[in-house]
């Protein structure tokens, strides 16, 4: 994808971290399904989504669930978030969810074989 100056546009990844209202975290689950079959009609890729193991945290509130998602561009990356259908699901998510963070994030290349 370019931009209207003909510029390529740069990938996007982003780190998803969620957590669940207390005792909603099959409907955060079911949620994501749902929401995250969107990413791919704009262009983008679940590049990984897990949940967390209990005792992994090392403080504080463990998130409940983690994704990886790179998105072609910022454009498409904005028109996911502003799909109409995902906006429609705005009250099923507030229910389940209660917090989310998102950080973007730069990938760096993998280790050799050598670790």
């Amino acid at each position: 994808m370019r931009h209207a100056n003909g510029v390529p546009e740069t990938p996007v990844v982003n780190c998803v971290v969620l957590w669940a209202r207390s005792g909603m975290e099959a409907a955060l689950s079911a949620y994501e399904d749902k929401v995250l079959r969107l990413v791919a009609e704009h262009g983008g890729r679940v590049l990984e989504r897990g949940t967390v193991l209990p005792g992994s945290q090392h403080g504080g509130e463990p998130p409940t669930e983690v994704q990886f998602l790179k998105m072609p561009s910022e454009a498409s990356l904005d028109a996911y978030m502003n799909d109409p259908r995902r906006l429609a699901m705005a009250a099923e998510r507030d229910a389940a969810i209660a917090r989310t963070d998102l950080f973007r994030i730069q990938p760096v290349s993998r280790p050799g074989p050598e670790y």
